[in-house]
């Protein structure tokens, strides 16, 4: 079933590394091939609810690895019996 989870990551670095810590977070979640669309405030992925909260994990983890020394993140959770998409929300807006 498929549900969207929205993440924003907000590392604790210099102002100067915001954007490549968050770019490397991008780069992951891209790379795990989950459908996402990427905002100007978070990213929003569709899956597997397990899977997505997964990545929300890794996400933090290479934050630090990028060196934060910590990371606060926003995660919006949409599950509804059924799925739900990107697309049936957003699609008629592209």
């Amino acid at each position: 079933m498929l549900t969207n989870v929205s993440l924003q990551v907000i590392p604790s670095v210099p102002e100067s590394k915001i954007y490549p810590v968050v770019d490397a977070v991008i780069e992951y979640i891209q790379s795990t091939g989950v459908v996402h669309t990427v905002g100007p405030m978070e990213t929003t992925m569709e899956g597997d609810l397990e899977e997505l909260l997964n990545i929300v994990k890794r996400a933090q983890e290479i934050c630090v690895e990028q060196g934060a020394e910590r990371v606060c993140s926003v995660v919006k959770i949409d599950y509804k019996p059924g799925g739900v998409t990107i697309d049936e929300k957003v699609g008629k807006y592209r």
